[in-house]
């Protein structure tokens, strides 16, 4: 629980930093030393963010994520009803 607090608290830290990069109203520089990072990590954030800022407006994308892990969820549903009915016969 405590990680996923802390997770989220970075993830938005991360954001916020790639934001202000991209805006370019302040240097990377004057970021770096604004939020005590690396110049270069900064770099890496607000291209991964322009990277994957498509995938927000992507709705087919994120339905067919969900489509797998259902088809998953049911196969799985599948191989343990097999399971308790051969144990129940062997029972």
């Amino acid at each position: 629980m405590e990680y996923e607090k802390q997770e989220k608290i970075y993830s938005r830290l991360y954001a916020q930093v790639a934001i202000e990069a991209i805006k370019e109203q302040k240097s990377l520089s004057e970021l770096s030393s604004q939020y005590k990072l690396e110049a270069s990590l900064i770099s890496k954030w607000k291209r991964e963010f322009l990277e994957k800022s498509a995938f927000v407006f992507n709705l087919e994308e994120p339905r067919k994520e969900s489509e797998k892990e259902t088809e998953k969820l049911y196969e799985k549903i599948g191989r343990l009803e097999v399971m308790i009915d051969f144990l129940k016969k062997k029972l």
